[in-house]
């Protein structure tokens, strides 16, 4: 039986909680999630505990803050033009995620409050801060493509090319 290791296909189903707390996302009536490994398509120390799993193996993983998406930084909460903004929005509520262009390019915000041409975003990435508890069961593993492992990222469940590819 194939267990996880680099150039190997997964594909898994969860459901994040915040530790002690409730679901905050779930594949749950979607496709399984499915990623290259040892190729840093997911976050890192997940990577890492998922590692010599084999299928229809579950797992239960807590991340501290420090391994998921970090700590809260209060100073990452600015004041942009609206204009700024990736997307047109109609009304921007507080806790709405907005794309924000800025000199790296755009980046995820989510809206504290809004004027007329002014917005006050966060821009920690909405789980900093949490420590985040997985369950996940492994659905299927499998040998990575040569065209898989070249561009560094998977092409599905069956291996299947990009769309738009001959």
């Amino acid at each position: 039986m194939s267990a996880i290791e680099k150039n190997k296909v997964v594909l898994f189903t969860y459901q994040l909680s915040e530790a002690g707390g409730s679901k905050i996302e779930s594949s749950d009536g979607a496709a399984p999630m499915t990623y290259l490994h040892g190729y840093n398509n997911i976050l890192p120390s997940l990577e890492e505990e998922l590692a010599g799993l084999s299928i229809s193996e579950q797992k239960t993983i807590t991340l501290t803050p420090e391994k998921a998406y970090g700590v809260r930084r209060d100073q990452l909460t600015q004041k942009f033009p609206i204009k700024h903004l990736a997307s047109k929005h109609k009304r921007l509520l507080p806790g709405t995620i907005v794309k924000l262009n800025t000199e790296k390019g755009v980046v995820d915000a989510s809206v504290i409050k809004a004027g007329k041409f002014m917005v006050d975003l966060d821009l920690n990435h909405p789980f900093a801060g949490k420590t985040l508890e997985f369950a996940i069961e492994i659905i299927d593993i499998r040998d990575a493509t040569e065209e898989e492992i070249a561009q560094g990222h998977t092409h599905g469940p069956g291996g299947h090319h990009h769309s738009g590819a001959s």
